[in-house]
């Protein structure tokens, strides 16, 4: 499985209009919701949010993932977002988030969203990836890299 499975160009926006952890992940999560691929909006928050109290999903290098899983999502989808500016996301380094990728799905498969969180991990732990998708100006430069790395590595 690619990411390019659950990402579509429509799940991308750059940049992200809000400028707090809270408002930018609900951001995603409308943007998800707005494109039909989430059933209950109030179901996905929750789970998100539930998983986001136990510890932060801004995981280092300007890198957030929020997720969660939960019935109020029929299928497995990521959604993207770069904030205008970096933001505080409370990240295990203190460093602020550039790039958030939200990732919300069923409650099962388990193994598929844990895949789907490390194929993000080794992706974004490239450091001249990273300057590329920080840089991006628009959403179809962000899909564009996401995609075009996937076929390198395949």
């Amino acid at each position: 499985m690619q990411l390019t499975d659950l990402l579509q160009l429509e799940y991308v926006k750059v940049p992200l209009v809000h400028a707090t952890k809270r408002e930018a992940i609900d951001e995603l999560i409308d943007l998800l919701a707005e494109r039909g691929r989430i059933g209950d909006v109030a179901a996905v928050r929750e789970a998100v949010w539930e998983r986001e109290s136990t510890r932060t999903t801004g995981i280092g290098r300007g890198l957030a993932v929020p997720h969660g899983r939960t019935g109020g999502c029929e299928q497995l989808v990521i959604a993207v977002g770069l904030p205008a500016e970096p933001m505080d996301f409370d990240a295990v380094d203190g460093q602020p988030v550039q790039a958030i990728f939200l990732v919300v799905g069923p409650p099962d498969p388990t193994n598929q969203h844990i895949q789907v969180l490390a194929r993000i991990s080794r992706l974004m732990s490239r450091d001249d990836f990273r300057a590329a998708l920080y840089a991006a100006t628009d959403a179809q430069a962000v899909f564009d890299l996401i995609a075009g790395e996937q076929q390198v590595a395949t």
